[in-house]
């Protein structure tokens, strides 16, 4: 019995381990993210499952002397341009060209961008499935051309694909509701907490332990960092800092307005994008996470938020209650006076932070194994059918 056969009884088997590309994505490691965290944390586990993982990534990415392979996943890199709005597209078309020439058992193809190219994935013959992780065209930073080319992407990745992905309940219902075909839900997942105790990093950018405000996401219209800013300036000489992790994919009008806000507003901290230990050192000593973002998919940082025990404030948004803890405390998204308010009570008595219990929770449910597991279910259900192999499909 083959590691896959071992790790995934109950859910058909194949004769040999399943060739897997991923396309869609910008690369990784240490590459900013929420589909790219997802793609390494999945091809990670389902090398660990005994699948060939191999994830093409755009070269101005990743560099051309980084490693050729990370934890078992095989990394290649293809050319694409640097430009917002036409990278992805260019990059997947020559990705699933790419695809056609290796033959994989499976093109998983991330994102609806990406996915606009699945009706040529599928006239090569190739077995593809789509992961839907954000509907991107509801972004404010896109033209209206863009968006239809991104709700096209969305419905040329729903009504082609073999298999389909969805990361979180709210989004894969919507999605069977507009496209009438069954969406797997497999939520993105979190790795156990590393709790750091050392304050290297805090002491590095002027913070204190439990007496600051912390977001991370890429400086984006979506985040709403400008939001947080506001409000935090509404609160007379405010005893915490704000701690904003996270940097931007482009230059933009809106990153600049960002950094320019955060200059002048004493007390707010911008500490670029952050990985590794010196994230963990941040969640851990963080008096209270927040993200006021407008529309998610399902946001890691959140998850990585709570798996440490941070209290959290969030946007009103249906993706942050289905994942929220219930000592969440939520604020319509836009309503600046609404977050300084939450800010003030913060303030005034820390939020006790999330017990074991909610943690364990957590971590049951956002499993990197077990959504690999399911994963895999849905690569299975996607290939062609032998005449001995029973029906299994997972809605």
């Amino acid at each position: 019995m083959t590691a896959i056969e071992r790790s995934c009884e109950g859910i058909p088997q194949v004769d040999a381990p399943l060739r897997i590309t991923m396309l869609g994505i910008r690369g990784f490691p240490n590459v900013q993210g929420g589909a790219e965290n997802h793609a390494e944390n999945l091809s990670v586990r389902l090398t660990e499952l005994g699948c060939e993982v191999e994830v093409i990534v755009r070269s101005p990415y990743v560099p051309r002397q980084s490693r050729a392979t990370f934890a078992g996943t095989k990394l290649v890199r293809v050319w694409s341009p640097r430009i917002k709005g036409v990278e992805a597209v260019v990059h997947t078309f020559l990705g699933v060209l790419r695809a056609a020439w290796t033959r994989p058992d499976i093109l998983h193809i991330h994102s609806v961008g990406p996915a606009l190219l699945t009706p040529l994935a599928r006239a090569l013959a190739l077995r593809v499935v789509v992961t839907h992780h954000l509907a991107n065209y509801e972004n404010r930073k896109w033209g209206p051309m863009a968006r239809l080319i991104l709700r096209l992407g969305e419905r040329a990745g729903m009504m082609f694909a073999n298999g389909r992905i969805a990361v979180s309940a709210v989004l894969a219902n919507r999605m069977e509701r507009t496209y009438r075909v069954p969406i797997a839900t497999i939520p993105n997942g979190v790795r156990r907490p590393r709790e750091v105790q050392s304050t290297r990093v805090l002491t590095a950018f002027g913070l204190e332990p439990a007496r600051y405000v912390l977001t991370v996401a890429r400086l984006d219209e979506q985040k709403r960092q400008l939001d947080l800013i506001k409000a935090y300036a509404r609160i007379p000489s405010p005893p915490w800092k704000l701690a904003l992790v996270g940097g931007a994919d482009y230059a933009s009008v809106y990153a600049r307005a960002v950094v320019q806000a955060a200059s002048a507003t004493a007390g707010v901290v911008l500490l670029g994008r952050q990985t590794g230990e010196a994230l963990s050192e941040l969640y851990t000593h963080a008096g209270v996470f927040v993200l006021p973002s407008s529309h998610e998919g399902q946001p890691i940082a959140v998850l990585e938020a709570m798996s440490y025990g941070c209290p959290t404030i969030l946007s009103d948004i249906p993706s942050h209650r289905e994942i929220a803890a219930a000592s969440a405390r939520f604020v319509a998204v836009g309503d600046i006076a609404a977050l300084a308010k939450e800010l003030r009570r913060t303030f005034a008595s820390a939020d006790r932070r999330l017990d074991a219990r909610d943690q364990d929770q957590l971590m049951r449910r956002h499993d990197w194994r077990e959504i690999a597991r399911h994963t895999v279910d849905v690569y299975r259900s996607a290939l062609p059918r032998r005449a001995d192999q029973p029906s299994s499909r997972r809605g």
